[in-house]
């Protein structure tokens, strides 16, 4: 293990001194098997994740394009009657389960039956005569609890022992007057409250139960047929048990029955099952025509990725390699997401529970993602699985997808091309925004231009242009001395023209 973790070192350290800036391109063709082969490497690093951890078992699973290219487990699922843990098993994901409520949520506001901004009053009364901090603030909407900026404080691990409430037990906590942190809106604060009553709300405008509703319209359309909200419906040898390591051994933690806090963090599912789940929300990206399959559309997924409630900055988060790498977070609806300084971007979630822990994220841009479930009260492995995602990252070197550039941009490269260096009836030609020559006077434009081409020398070629997005680019002249880099925004204007141009030399490669 030492090994590996010294070479997971050394080429970390090698990626920590690149440029931070990757472009992106499209797939490679075998990044599947590339994928694959890190297999052994991983469950080296999941093996000593667990065993310093003293978790009983640990099930993973790692998808690539919405395909889950390895899974397994080690250890067991149950201790005393020795059933393994593997990819089969259902575990509960505490707050995992915080994605599959606000995408019911989602669901039913795509059916026109609820908006994120009404007031949560609407549909759980006992909501309506609540006393706020203050005479100004805003009443709690759908939103808010969404984005956990409903004003109540940070309740774990209190929230975790009210799993199996009753919902009397949640309206009575709202009608007798429940304490506020914070008045709604104005900051992040971590709200198991905040789902459970999302849960309540799905109930009210359903019609159905939670569980017969998540069941109906999520878990049956995806085939997720091994997931259930109550532990007596999984098979005993497919469930497992929690656990508590405690005066050096494992104690067993007693299973907790469904109740009004599950929309929060009750879900049991395996890992086979959740890898259809975490396959659906990697299929959103990129925006595209295609038909719409899945039980919610792709629109609607990217809007729960979205970083909607700025939650804080580290700037010297560490990756398990050592590899310092500042990282931003924030809150979407349901999920977590962050950005690191080399603008990698990651969504899921975690979850905790007295005799669990768990956490799945994925990495949109690159079509990759990984999930881990342990069975040991708060075993978290949302540091393992950073780590594994950076340790493949590392080794494959997968790159990032895109989009095609648009044919707007691709002609505009050309147009601009033809006109460099020399800018020969540039004024006349029609290729730039009324803006372009009023901010660059057609001599001072010259000037600037002409000292890069004189570095470069001779130009040799030209390489396709890497969008930003479908109005905005950068290609490269490729010279005989050096490159140039030549950057241009457009219009959004019906026929987009050329508003701000950037050129600067670049070393050849």
């Amino acid at each position: 293990m030492r090994h590996f973790l010294i070479f997971f070192a050394l080429i970390t350290t090698a990626l920590s001194q690149r440029s931070t800036y990757q472009p992106p391109v499209f797939p490679d063709s075998d990044r599947a098997s590339r994928v694959a082969a890190t297999k052994p490497l991983v469950e080296a690093i999941i093996r000593d994740h667990m065993e310093k951890q003293h978790m009983p078992g640990l099930a993973y699973g790692v998808l690539l394009d919405g395909k889950l290219i390895y899974s397994g487990g080690i250890g067991y699922a149950n201790l005393e009657k020795k059933y393994p843990a593997d990819a089969s098993s259902v575990f509960r994901i505490a707050s995992m389960s915080k994605s599959f409520t606000a995408l019911a949520i989602l669901q039913l506001r795509d059916a026109g039956k609820l908006d994120l901004d009404d007031p949560a009053s609407k549909y759980i009364p006992e909501m309506k005569n609540m006393k706020y901090l203050s005479a100004d603030a805003p009443e709690i909407t759908i939103r808010h609890l969404l984005t956990h900026g409903g004003g109540f404080p940070e309740d774990n691990p209190w929230g975790d022992r009210q799993l199996g409430d009753t919902d009397a037990d949640l309206r009575k906590l709202m009608a007798d007057g429940p304490s506020f942190s914070n008045v709604p809106g104005v900051a992040y604060e971590y709200s198991n409250v905040g789902f459970a009553l999302l849960g309540q709300i799905v109930q009210t405008v359903s019609g159905m139960n939670f569980e017969e509703y998540t069941q109906k319209n999520i878990f049956t359309p995806l085939g997720m047929n091994s997931t259930v909200w109550e532990f007596e419906k999984a098979p005993e040898k497919k469930l497992a048990l929690g656990y508590n390591w405690a005066h050096e051994a494992h104690e067993i933690v007693p299973l907790v029955h469904h109740g009004s806090y599950g929309a929060m963090g009750g879900l049991i599912t395996s890992i086979e099952d959740l890898a259809r789940y975490v396959a659906m929300h990697l299929a959103a990206w990129p925006p595209r025509s295609d038909e719409e399959t899945g039980p919610l559309k792709r629109s609607s997924l990217r809007e729960m990725h979205h970083p909607w409630r700025y939650d804080g900055m580290n700037v010297r988060f560490t990756y398990p390699s050592g590899r310092e790498c500042a990282r931003a977070s924030a809150y979407c609806y349901g999920l977590g997401w962050s950005q690191d300084c080399q603008g990698r971007v990651t969504v899921g979630h975690s979850g905790g529970l007295p005799g669990f822990g768990s956490n799945w994220t994925m990495m949109p841009q690159y079509g990759l993602a990984i999930m881990s479930f342990s069975n040991r009260t708060y075993g978290g492995t949302s540091g393992l699985n950073v780590g594994v995602l950076d340790t493949i990252l590392a080794i494959t070197r997968l790159r990032p997808m895109a989009l095609p550039p648009s044919n707007i941009l691709k002609q505009r490269q050309a147009e601009l091309a033809r006109l460099l260096p020399e800018l020969k009836d540039a004024e006349s030609s029609g290729l730039f925004a009324e803006n372009f020559f009023m901010d660059n006077p057609i001599a001072d434009f010259r000037e600037w231009t002409k000292l890069p081409f004189e570095k470069a020398g001779k130009i040799l070629g030209m390489k396709e242009i890497v969008p930003e997005n479908q109005l905005r680019g950068t290609f490269i002249l490729e010279g005989e001395k050096m490159n140039i880099a030549i950057f241009f925004t457009l219009t959004p204007e019906p026929n987009p023209l050329i508003q701000m141009v950037r050129l600067r030399n670049v070393e050849k490669k």
